[in-house]
């Protein structure tokens, strides 16, 4: 397909525009809309919350013209089923619209093909994979959702320059400059839900809210993996907004309704280890319709993610700091005998923040030609 220049301009307009939904989408995908006619631009709009009108419909609401023979372009493929609201497709046929031009496919079975088929079928031109690369990056955690039936999993550690997330007793807070910790806020905010574990929970009594970011009053599910079902009733974080939803082993009722009580969601899930957590991971994104999992953890949680090889992106934030030899180490995983067998990361993103270093690393899963990990 060849774009042309203007095409090409719209489109990047229709991406600016859905990262205005970064914080506010879940569970729905960021989208936006851009919509021109006679080579001018006429209106747009994007998708701000689930619940509310697509970004379709809010472009199409904002035209102050005639939108017959108009050309949209959308950054993901039109829904064409009753959802919460009604079908995009339909709006754009009624509209008039002759042209579309989309830049990634829904990979929402609902959804996933049917959208350019309706356009097609009322006779409207519909073009795809303008900038689908760049459409997919913005809603990674749907797309996982939807075809991996699991949420896109970022593990964010806080780490001394040598490697230490906390000292012998316990004391982490605080490792890393304000400037770190205010981004890493900004990763909650984009999540759908923040998960931790129990010893965690037990240890430093976390909140794991949303704070100093403006999410339009959505906060992410809290998530604490619990076998023996441990968390106290207590806890600061059950009276705040957002769900507290705890996976266990544990059977039993008496703590179940204490808990349930105090405002958590007690979830009996089967399997320990890794089908364990595979086993948690389905029901966050087929339950909960979780997108995009952050986990905050200690070594135990973290190290399993990733021998498990359920880590998407690895997200270091290290300071200038050394916390010595009885220090807390960043994960507990399996000995590693050989270094054939040692957890290789592929480096895709680094940044100074003030004093500190944040890294995100792509973990590479399988053998590489050599037989390494």
């Amino acid at each position: 397909m060849k774009w042309t220049a203007e095409d090409s301009v719209c489109m990047s307009r229709a991406l600016d525009l859905a990262r205005s939904g970064w914080y506010s989408t879940h569970p729905n995908p960021r989208v936006g809309c851009v919509i021109t006619k006679n080579e001018q631009f006429v209106s747009a709009g994007w998708h701000q919350e689930a619940g509310r009108p697509h970004a379709e419909i809010n472009a199409i609401n904002n035209a102050s013209c005639d939108l017959r023979g108009a050309t949209a372009y959308i950054t993901l493929e039109p829904c064409d089923h009753y959802g919460r609201t009604p079908p995009c497709a339909a709006a754009i046929i009624k509209a008039g619209i002759a042209r579309v031009v989309i830049a990634a496919r829904d990979p929402n079975p609902k959804v996933s093909g049917r959208g350019v088929k309706a356009l097609t079928n009322a006779g409207i031109a519909v073009e795809a994979g303008l900038m689908a690369e760049q459409a997919n990056e913005l809603n990674k955690g749907f797309i996982s959702r939807m075809t991996r039936q699991r949420p896109y999993i970022r593990c964010k550690l806080a780490v001394s320059l040598d490697g230490k997330t906390a000292l012998a007793n316990g004391e982490s807070q605080w490792i890393t400059g304000a400037a770190s910790r205010l981004n890493a806020q900004k990763l909650r905010a984009e999540s759908s839900a923040v998960m931790t574990g129990i010893n965690t929970v037990l240890a430093d009594d976390p909140m794991l809210n949303v704070r100093e970011v403006d999410t339009g009053g959505r906060q992410p599910h809290r998530i604490i993996l619990d076998r023996k079902l441990r968390f106290p009733v207590a806890a600061r974080m059950l009276p705040l907004e957002g769900k507290t939803i705890l996976f266990t082993r544990s059977k039993d009722d008496g703590l179940y309704a204490a808990l349930e009580k105090a405002g958590a969601l007690v979830n009996y899930v089967e399997g320990e280890d890794n089908s364990f957590l595979t086993s948690v991971l389905r029901e966050l994104a087929l339950k909960y319709e979780v997108n995009d999992l952050l986990v905050e953890a200690g070594p135990t949680l973290s190290g399993s993610l990733l021998s498990s090889g359920l880590i998407d992106e690895l997200i270091v934030y290290q300071a200038p700091v050394i916390l010595g030899t009885n220090a807390t180490g960043m994960m507990n995983t399996p000995v590693v005998a050989s270094l054939n067998d040692r957890y290789e990361l592929e480096l895709i993103d680094y940044r100074r923040i003030d004093a500190d270093w944040r890294f995100t690393f792509k973990p590479l899963t399988g053998q590489s030609e050599d037989g390494r990990r």
